[in-house]
């Protein structure tokens, strides 16, 4: 190698040492003042709002929403009188995860079933201040509030957001048959007097009514509260689906 080579080296060496100790500084200050940004910690300009919305949407559950004529379906208003003789509104369980259902203190035949397996979920969740149940009578003219409170204690209703609900009777049939779709009626035919769905309704806390798919990737829409979840599986081959009601409750409180 030529004494010109060599020298040639050691003047890049110099350029090279020479920038080192007049620039790098420069740069280092900068990026600490925030005005170049390493390119491995950039966020691709993504706002805090547009990272809440993320999480937010992160936190929504894969539980769908009962649609009629492509809109999803919100609890309507309603105002009644609960066991403790105190007006409960719609409004009051806004916030709250809550199951519905409609049922009589006389009925002598689902009802019994029904209540059972809500006070099952009702423990289960017994420490969630957010989960409630509102259970509107269908024979208000006999369910008083008294009655209603005695009814509670009777089936060890103990959750504060546990509403029976009692008032003008046209107001009730309205609100299930066309609020929540679950069929009310009278029928002298039947025992007890009273034809009614055993089906519970999920809302969730925001007043839609949701629930999962099927199989069949169909909503399933209601739940079935008249197979106890100790039973498994009804005479008939129905499985009971209070399990998938609690994991869905689950699912819900956590949005």
């Amino acid at each position: 190698m030529s004494k010109k080579t060599n020298y040639s080296y050691v003047g890049i060496t110099f350029i090279i040492l020479v920038f080192g100790i007049i620039f790098v500084p420069k740069i280092l200050s900068r990026i600490g003042e925030g005005d170049i940004v390493r390119e491995g910690s950039r966020s691709q300009d993504v706002s805090t709002s547009t990272i809440e919305e993320k999480n937010t949407e992160n936190n929504k559950s894969n539980l769908v929403y009962l649609e009629i004529n492509g809109q999803p379906k919100k609890v309507p208003t309603f105002s009644f009188t609960n066991q403790d003789g105190e007006t409960i509104t719609n409004v009051d369980y806004l916030g709250k995860v809550y199951v519905v259902e409609f049922f009589f203190t006389t009925c002598p035949t689902i009802c019994p079933i029904m209540n059972r397996n809500l006070v099952e979920v009702q423990n289960q969740f017994k420490d969630f201040e957010n989960f409630g149940v509102a259970s509107f009578t269908i024979t208000p003219d006999i369910d008083t509030p008294d009655v209603l409170k005695a009814y509670a204690e009777k089936y060890n209703i103990t959750n504060p957001n546990w509403n029976l609900l009692t008032g003008d009777e046209t107001a009730i049939y309205k609100l299930a048959n066309e609020g929540f779709n679950l069929y009310t009626a009278k029928d002298e035919s039947v025992e007890g007097g009273f034809e009614h769905s055993g089906n519970f309704a999920l809302i969730d806390k925001e007043g839609f009514i949701r629930s999962r798919k099927d199989n069949f990737g169909n909503p399933l829409i209601f739940y079935n509260g008249l197979i106890p979840e100790a039973v498994g599986v009804d005479e008939d081959g129905i499985p009971q689906e209070i399990t998938i009601l609690k994991e869905d409750i689950a699912k819900l409180l956590k949005e």
